[in-house]
């Protein structure tokens, strides 16, 4: 499975709502996993995002609908990246 780094923000609405965000989290990870992913670690941040959330899924294609899904709730905007392990790092540096 690849693994996926998500930044995220609340929207308007979902600051407003934040007294259901970790309800509405359990509601992500249900979704996530119906799209064939898995949501794991996440954390609560300070500054420029509000919370990072990491991920693993089978293809880019799951994670992006997953992400769509979610933004379409309206409490969050996220950006999402694929990341590498360093033994996935070395076998592509090795690899050049």
């Amino acid at each position: 499975m690849s693994r996926y780094i998500h930044l995220v923000n609340w929207t308007d609405a979902g600051i407003k709502a934040v007294s259901n965000s970790a309800e509405r989290l359990d509601q992500a990870r249900e979704l996530v996993r119906k799209e064939g992913g898995e949501l794991g670690e996440f954390y609560l941040t300070m500054g420029r995002y509000d919370m990072v959330v990491f991920s693993e899924a089978e293809d880019d294609t799951a994670v992006a609908r997953s992400m769509l899904k979610l933004g379409q709730g309206g409490a969050i905007r996220s950006e999402s990246f694929r990341a590498f392990t360093e033994k996935e790092y070395r076998e592509i540096v090795g690899s050049l």
